[in-house]
């Protein structure tokens, strides 16, 4: 007498997957008919929480997310080539209760995680192709190799200080040129260590200048072809290094369905707390993209400088308020014309004031 096996199947069943990510294991719980299934580890795999799906549940849709972190988007990747609709969201966005928050575990997260899927409550962040990413990580190491430059150059002076070695006031000074290395070069000091250690930091800064002579080599090559990055450098107060920042943190402006939206992206919005008829405003909000707020606003003070219309409304502004709040401001109108050059693929005619 033989007997029939029935083979499992899930066919047109959704299984919502919340992952939480870790570099040793992940934590994983499985959802489906508002349902917590089951909680469990796994190797740090997309290949192996395939296998599993398809080994336990074959047949089912399988939806899944993870928080943005250190593990980036490769883990998406995967996800989505091996058939899943992976999304990842914001930490910060995703809704808890005030239990979770008081017995935050992993296991509670990846449980939060699938249950906010399931209830379709989280919102996906924009995820680049690989080469959208190569290109924003070029950008963010220039500006990572320029920070170290600003160390160096700091300790220097720090070190002259402290030997009793003023720097004159000119030119040469303020912008490091290599007459300037010359000079530091030659200074005599009585203790020979001590020249020792200004020859050390002098290595270091030409080891950095060189680093940086070339990521800059490599961005005006991408960037011969590249249109928008040609067009953003029409605006005043925004150069090459600037444009490329800006081409490969926004990726496509069209994502931003207006000026507000873009410009809570940046975080040039400002963070308020309401109650009733009471309303408190508290300076800028802490949500932001730390790259590109620092650029705007470092644009934003030398555009005030060249652009007619932007110095006028600038020197309104100060009438009334501070001058870092109004710069702000001026980041914000600054932030309208790279919008609308970007989304038109205009340039940009600098304002005249008569």
């Amino acid at each position: 007498m033989s007997t029939k096996t029935k083979s499992l199947s899930f066919e047109n069943q959704v299984f919502y997957i919340g992952i939480d990510v870790h570099k040793r294991d992940w934590k994983v719980t499985i959802r489906s008919n508002d349902m917590q299934l089951k909680t469990f580890s796994l190797n740090p795999s997309p290949e192996d929480l395939a296998a599993y799906m398809r080994r336990n549940y074959p047949g089912g849709e399988y939806r899944s997310v993870y928080e943005a972190g250190f593990c980036g988007y490769w883990i998406h990747r995967e996800l989505t080539k091996l058939g899943f609709r992976n999304i990842i969201t914001n930490a910060a966005d995703v809704p808890t209760t005030n239990k979770e928050k008081d017995r935050k575990s992993d296991p509670v997260d990846s449980a939060k995680l699938s249950r906010e899927l399931e209830h379709s409550s989280l919102m996906p962040i924009f995820v680049p192709t690989p080469e959208q990413e190569a290109l924003r990580s070029l950008s963010r190491l220039h500006r990572q190799h320029t920070k170290r430059s600003v160390q160096i150059k700091n300790r220097i002076k720090g070190f002259l200080n402290s030997a009793g070695y003023e720097l004159p006031e000119n030119s040469e000074v303020k912008h490091w040129t290599g007459n300037f290395i010359t000079i530091l070069e030659e200074i005599a000091f009585s203790v020979e260590t001590d020249r020792f250690i200004l020859d050390e930091h002098i290595s270091e800064l030409k080891h950095i200048r060189k680093k940086l002579l070339l990521l800059l080599r490599e961005m005006r090559y991408i960037s011969k072809d590249a249109t928008t990055i040609k067009l953003l450098q029409t605006i005043s107060g925004i150069g090459l290094i600037t444009a490329f920042a800006l081409y490969t943190e926004l990726v496509d402006i069209h994502r931003f369905r207006s000026l507000d939206h873009l410009c809570g992206f940046i975080g040039l919005v400002p963070s308020t707390h309401s109650s009733g008829t009471k309303e408190i405003t508290c300076g800028m909000s802490n949500r932001q993209n730390k790259f590109l707020r620092r650029i705007i606003i470092e644009a934003a003070w030398v555009a005030v400088r060249k652009d007619p219309a932007l110095t006028a409304a600038y020197n309104t502004l100060i009438r009334r308020m501070s001058k870092q709040r109004a710069i702000v401001r001026i980041a914000k109108k600054l932030t309208n014309r790279i919008r609308y050059v970007w989304l038109h693929q205009k340039e940009y005619v600098t304002a005249v004031v008569e």
